[in-house]
């Protein structure tokens, strides 16, 4: 079966920097998108970055020019580098990929795959 897996996470000060990384495994047949989401107690899942096969890339307002997403298409991995990280950073960080994976049966496709969460804390 398909997993995503985040790592990297942690407690950090007010401008420090975290890399996440996920990973995806299993039969993978194809990755298209991959991004970061992320959501603090309370609040909606938001859209952090996101990142095509091709490398187009997109982020959100609040980390323009701090964070900066990126892939290695082969070996299935979308990394998030964070940098100057502020307390309003805190959130739980979801991989999320829109992917295809090989069943015994034939091929099967997820469109929004999500990962488990990686806790990112940032204290002032």
């Amino acid at each position: 079966q398909v997993q995503l897996v985040e790592s990297g996470g942690g407690l950090v000060q007010a401008g420090g920097s975290l890399r996440l990384s996920c990973e995806a495994s299993g039969s993978i047949l194809s990755i298209n998108a991959m991004g970061w989401y992320r959501q603090a107690p309370g609040d909606q899942r938001e859209l952090v970055a996101i990142i095509t096969s091709g490398g187009s890339t997109n982020y959100a307002d609040s980390v323009k020019g701090r964070f900066t997403i990126s892939r290695d298409n082969a070996k299935n991995m979308v990394y998030l580098q964070m940098n100057s990280l502020k307390p309003e950073d805190t959130a739980v960080y979801y991989c999320n990929a829109d992917l295809s994976y090989q069943t015994p049966y034939g091929r099967a496709s997820y469109p929004n795959y999500w990962g488990q969460g990686s806790q990112v804390t940032v204290s002032s």
